[in-house]
């Protein structure tokens, strides 16, 4: 079984920067893809960006061309790149494996002035 750990996350203005990670404790082999999912208050848990084993990624409408998700596999860490940042994007933001995991904590992305 996969543990997953996210950190990164805090409060930044619109139009701003972050980096999210993820530590996954078992073997990167171990699942075909990882990806991050997010949710804000009273809204489902939707899925923001994938990355297959092989490298393909898969990215949302709404953080196309903003958001770019990586994976270090010596150190089985994903990351989320966050740029351009809006009030929308507001959310805990949980990592995910596939096939999945059980969920981690999450961390919590709040883009306000």
């Amino acid at each position: 079984q996969v543990q997953l750990v996210e950190s990164g996350g805090g409060l930044v203005q619109p139009g701003g920067s972050l980096k999210l990670s993820c530590s996954a404790s078992g073997s990167i082999s171990s699942f075909a893809a990882m990806g991050w999912y997010r949710q804000a208050p009273g809204k489902q848990r939707e899925l923001v960006a994938r990355i297959t084993k092989g490298g393909s990624t898969y990215y949302t409408d709404s953080v196309k061309g903003r958001f770019t998700i990586s994976i270090d596999n010596f150190k089985n860490t994903v990351y989320l790149q966050m740029n351009s940042l809006k009030p929308e994007d507001t959310a805990v933001y949980y990592c995910q494996t596939f096939p999945p995991s059980p969920w981690g904590q999450g961390t919590q992305v709040t883009v306000s002035s």
